[in-house]
């Protein structure tokens, strides 16, 4: 499958390769180091203060965002939090479920956050502010130079869940004065899901050290104790432990996080081009590197999922709720190129053709003429429509020889 999603996303081949690999034993001087230098190297491309912390916990992006709560914030506190989709809407859950006071601001869908909504909190009693840098489900990225500003000017700490746009888009923690970045193994990073991340500055750490949560799996005092000499206080998930360490030795070597955000940055640049004339519209104010939230003028945002995934063996992101038929998101993390973009707009102008994507009738741009050859793909080797036995057929044959493993259904 050609996976445009943002999460679980494409892997690199060095990576990949470290996944058949047999799990060492951890508790060694060798596993030290490299979770030593997984430390470093995150804190180095986050850009974090040297005397942060980085916490790896064998969990999703949901456990770390749960533990930044559990150990950070308490029932003194008073958190304003930006909900502006399903992720905004999970930590509004977390602070009802852990006893935090908390106010919410709420964004329609789509919506851009504007220094006005966060003015009219000023002077009341917000002791802390929780942001998803990019609200993964409609593709909205905050703008987080104007949050860093409301923080400083107020003194609330602030809790930034960077899970998505962590390497997508440009993060500066020491700057921007977060307290608690959050972020995950299965997004930009592009190794498999079971590993998230915190950051924690030294005000962060302070309260970490205060509080006494109700759990010993994300009590975070453990994690900075063992961390010290480069271990977990439980069996982690080794494996993409050791894969989190070649990705991210390749980044740095790569050039850096400014690299990887440029790299990501201009695959979605492309990809936003290219699909002008089609009857989808973008329907997010302000846009992240990591994905394109699109409504379809006229039709099923489902079914074009579905189609997507069963006909032309591509995946794209779909969304749940009151969303779900109305729009769908393609990702640009991981190991994706321009020649996989055509792959995926040559399957849209096939679905325009099959009627499956109408235009409104405002929509006057008329089909593209000459469809880009598929020879150009690096998947797809010839001018044939691409059908469902094709896909199968060559994904049955890359899964026999990377995994030995039973044919795609």
């Amino acid at each position: 499958m050609l996976n445009f999603t943002v999460g679980p996303v494409q892997s690199f081949e060095n990576v990949m390769e470290l996944g058949g690999m047999q799990i060492p034993y951890f508790r060694t001087p060798e596993f030290s180091a490299v979770m030593k230098e997984n430390e470093a190297l995150l804190k180095e491309l986050a850009k974090a203060p040297k005397d942060a912390r980085a916490l790896f916990l064998t969990g999703s992006g949901t456990a770390a965002m749960e533990a930044a709560i559990l150990n950070t914030l308490s029932p003194k506190d008073q958190a304003l939090i930006i909900n502006g989709g399903s992720f905004g809407q999970r930590f509004v859950q977390l602070c009802q479920m852990h006893g935090v006071p908390y106010k919410e601001l709420k964004l329609d869908m789509g919506k851009a956050l504007r220094e006005d909504m966060l003015q009219a909190y000023e002077g009341k009693g917000i002791t802390c502010m929780i942001v998803n840098v990019l609200e993964t489900s409609t593709g909205v990225r905050y703008d987080m130079d104007m949050i860093s500003r409301s923080c400083r000017k107020n003194g609330w700490f602030l809790i930034a869940d960077a899970v998505s746009s962590f390497l997508a888009d440009a993060f500066d923690m020491e700057g921007l004065g977060v307290n608690v970045m959050i972020t995950a193994s299965q997004k930009a990073l592009a190794c498999p899901p079971g590993v998230s991340m915190i950051i924690a500055d030294r005000r962060a750490v302070c309260r970490i050290e205060k509080n006494h949560p109700s759990c010993m799996y994300l009590d975070l005092k453990g994690a900075l104790a063992d961390g010290e000499r480069g271990q977990t206080p439980f069996t982690p998930a080794v494996g993409i432990l050791l894969q989190v360490h070649e990705r991210l030795k390749q980044i740095v070597q790569g050039g850096g996080a400014e690299q990887e955000i440029k790299r990501t940055a201009k695959l979605a640049e492309d990809f936003r081009r290219r699909i002008i004339g089609l009857p989808l519209q973008i329907t997010a104010e302000s846009l992240s590197n990591a994905v394109t939230p699109l409504h379809p003028a006229r039709g099923c945002a489902y079914q074009i999922f579905r189609c997507l995934k069963e006909e032309y063996g591509i995946w794209v992101c779909p969304n749940g709720g009151e969303y779900r038929h109305t729009i769908f998101r393609v990702g640009h993390i991981g190991n994706l190129t321009q020649q996989d973009h055509e792959v995926l707009l040559q399957a849209f102008r096939d679905l325009w053709k099959r009627g499956m994507i109408q235009a409104n009738a405002e929509h006057t741009v008329k089909r593209e003429e000459g469809d880009t050859s598929m020879k150009k793909s690096r998947i797809y080797k010839d001018k044939a429509a691409i059908s469902q036995e094709n896909t199968r057929n060559f994904y049955n044959q890359r899964a026999l020889k990377l995994l030995g493993g039973a044919e795609w259904k």
